[in-house]
């Protein structure tokens, strides 16, 4: 049984853009779009979607490990490097995430502190410990007559 739940929608506005609803918040809606020839580039595309979740994720959770630990973290970037290539059947797909995650720490920061919150950040993690398992994904279409 899950912990906790919460749902989105996404509705197409034309060709490939779609916005995305995030429901029951006050988070602002996502305009997602595919790159030419499909889309017009006019939003970020699913893949892009999926590699900001996962250095977003990882970003914040070397935050959280880190100051667990105590260690005073006085800024921190993270960048994703996305492999694409195709299958054996020829469908495009995401081959690889590459994440570099840079925390900028004081000087007087404990080297055994930051070390311990490197080996352990991961861990907390959803996005990427979710992605690494194979989560399912259970997929229904119910066409609309309209």
């Amino acid at each position: 049984m899950p912990t906790s739940t919460f749902d989105l929608t996404a509705t197409r506005d034309e060709g490939y853009r779609f916005t995305i609803r995030f429901e029951g918040t006050e988070v602002a809606p996502l305009v997602t779009d595919e790159p030419p020839p499909l889309g017009k580039n006019q939003g970020p595309n699913p893949s892009r979607l999926l590699a900001a979740a996962l250095v977003n994720c990882l970003a914040a959770s070397l935050l959280f490990a880190l100051t667990k630990k105590g260690v005073a973290v006085k800024g921190l970037s993270a960048t994703a490097h996305v492999e694409l290539g195709r299958n054996a059947d020829k469908r495009l797909r995401i081959e690889r995430v590459q994440v570099l995650v840079t925390p900028a720490v004081g000087a007087d920061a404990s080297a055994a502190a930051i070390d311990e919150a490197i080996e352990v950040f991961e861990d907390f993690c959803v996005v990427t410990q979710s992605v690494r398992a194979g989560l399912p994904v259970d997929v229904r279409v119910e066409p609309a007559i309209v």
